[in-house]
């Protein structure tokens, strides 16, 4: 069971975004800007392109309305879309607010957001679904 499944479960806290019958999204405890949101399915695969079909399909669709409230969080020019899947092996895709091609750079220092800054950005993002 990855560390995904088990916060898919609860048994892991997380400062959940959205979910749906086969979806979950929720705030990268170590984001590269505030508002970073991981969407995953909630079928245990490691790479996203062995999701299945219907899954990988309407995980876009799933992701859209989260992009589009990213978006009117934060100070950014567009919601940034990454698959990396190197960390976790549980398919996932980032959603990141950015102003250029440098905020999507997974090789830059992580932000370190205190508990209370966290709940405020997951509220924000909510608040504007």
């Amino acid at each position: 069971m990855t560390i995904f499944s088990k916060i898919i479960a609860a048994e892991i806290p997380s400062y959940k975004i959205a979910e749906s019958d086969k979806f979950y999204a929720f705030l990268d405890i170590f984001p590269l800007r505030k508002g970073h949101t991981l969407v995953i399915p909630k079928v245990e695969v490691d790479n996203l392109f062995d999701v299945p079909d219907d899954y990988l399909s309407e995980m876009l669709v799933f992701a859209k309305p989260i992009a589009k409230a990213i978006e009117k969080s934060f100070n950014c020019n567009r919601c940034g879309v990454s698959v990396i899947g190197i960390e976790v092996p549980h398919a996932h895709m980032h959603l990141i607010p950015i102003n250029d091609a440098n905020d999507i750079n997974f090789v830059q220092e992580k932000l370190k957001l205190s508990p209370e800054e966290m709940k405020e950005v997951q509220e924000l993002i909510v608040s504007n679904l």
